[in-house]
């Protein structure tokens, strides 16, 4: 067995409470790293409590089927309107003019 003297116990001791610190933290600040991921690629602005509520409430499928949702409502709102009357877009549909 290894023999430490005190002064390595200590710091053994405070780096042990340091990344402990650390991890902690880390855990408690994901549902508002979340929001900022959300708002960069999406635009959509979520509190961190709704989502800690979520995901609480529901787990991780809760919180996704929101994000969904909320990327759903975005795209809906951002979108041209399609209606069953609408024209349908065939752009993408018709065969390119062989000239």
């Amino acid at each position: 067995m290894i023999e430490l003297s005190p002064q390595m116990n200590t710091f053994l001791i405070i780096g042990v409470g340091v990344l402990l610190l650390l991890l902690v933290v880390s855990f408690l600040s994901r549902p508002r790293v979340f929001t900022q991921y959300l708002h960069t690629m999406t635009g959509i602005e979520l509190s961190a409590r709704d989502v800690a509520r979520v995901y609480k409430q529901r787990g991780k499928a809760g919180v996704r089927d929101m994000f969904l949702e909320l990327i759903i409502r975005e795209d809906v709102k951002s979108g041209p309107r399609i209606t069953p009357d609408s024209t349908p877009d065939t752009e993408l549909l018709a065969p390119e003019s062989r000239e």
